[in-house]
């Protein structure tokens, strides 16, 4: 695969299977502004082979990892055969985010049919401080019983929890404390502004060198190679990990290499993208797996996104939703 416009290849793939959510997080989906949304029609969603179609022609251009998202995407029908389907293509590794209101139910089905690994996005352990971040009054011990059953499955379990001031930034020790020990890794998010509905605001993000701070001085940390998108940090005890993805103060545009494809088919460049290439298009009027191959390197070979590295200059430009492109 060539490098796009600032030299970063192309070798992970986020799918948004559906752009629906049983939740109504108030950083992502808040309920004034999705309470009447128009979702899209189920003719509209790429079917399940479409996924898988695609998916094969970006692995041929060097993706090694598909991440399915969504909005929810355990809210997708049969969406174990997908991870099938995904799993039988040569050097590719299948992985989930969830917000885990349905893994217990879905871990078993989803491990035999071939995931690799799932994330979990928990943004408290405290079960009112949780209701009112998912504003769907849905406790948090059944996500936690998700988790459980994701690792009795043999899931290999990451938690995710977005830090907004004000709303959940007094759990930080709470989470820190409930996966010391277990062997799952902690991940914190800065508060991003994407999409144009959360009403972020810079004074509502918890940088990553705070959570650090507060983290530290309670049980001593020890820095780690940083992944991809996290820092990354163990306990000095043998505690275990966490990490902080710090898009908004320590942007990581410059080594970016994931691609994103909405539920409808649409390729975006950039989580912060204002629009789509579609792909569902040409893939539904006859386009051979090679024509949609040229597509996307097209595409990718154009991008220059770095919206994190330029937020200052670039906050006020329109922006896809989290739930449609998939966070």
């Amino acid at each position: 695969m060539s490098a796009d416009a600032l030299g970063r290849s192309l070798d992970t793939l986020r799918v948004s299977v559906t752009d629906r959510c049983n939740f109504r997080c108030v950083y992502c989906m808040p309920r004034e502004a999705f309470g009447g949304h128009a979702f899209l029609e189920r003719s509209e969603l790429l079917t399940l082979e479409e996924v898988a179609r695609l998916a094969a022609v970006f692995a041929r251009l060097g993706v090694r990892t598909v991440r399915l998202t969504g909005g929810e995407p355990l809210l997708r029908r049969n969406l174990e055969h997908l991870v099938e389907l995904l799993s039988a293509i040569p050097g590719l590794e299948v992985a989930l985010t969830t917000n885990g209101a349905l893994l217990a139910q879905k871990a078993d089905g989803l491990a035999r049919a071939g995931l690799a690994r799932v994330n979990v996005s928990l943004d408290s352990v405290d079960d009112a401080t949780f209701r009112a971040v998912n504003d769907v009054d849905f406790p948090v011990a059944r996500v936690l019983a998700g988790i459980e059953a994701a690792v009795s499955a043999g899931l290999p379990v990451k938690v995710n929890a977005v830090v907004k001031r004000s709303l959940n930034d007094g759990e930080v020790l709470g989470l820190a404390a409930r996966f010391r020990g277990t062997g799952i890794p902690l991940r914190f998010i800065e508060f991003m502004d994407v999409g144009s509905t959360n009403g972020w605001s810079p004074d509502e993000v918890v940088s990553a060198g705070e959570i650090v701070a507060r983290i530290g001085a309670k049980w001593p940390l020890e820095p780690l190679e940083p992944s991809a998108t996290a820092l990354r940090y163990r306990y000095a005890d043998g505690g275990g990990e966490i990490g902080v993805v710090a898009s908004v103060t320590k942007p990581f545009c410059a080594s970016c290499t994931r691609a994103r494809l909405s539920a409808d088919g649409r390729l975006h460049t950039c989580l912060f993208a204002g629009h789509g290439h579609d792909l569902r298009e040409p893939l539904r009027h006859g386009a051979t797996d090679d024509q949609l191959a040229d597509e996307i390197r097209h595409v990718w070979a154009a991008r220059a996104d770095r919206y994190s590295a330029r937020r200052a200059a670039g906050r006020d430009l329109p922006k896809v939703e989290m739930s449609y492109i998939g966070g």
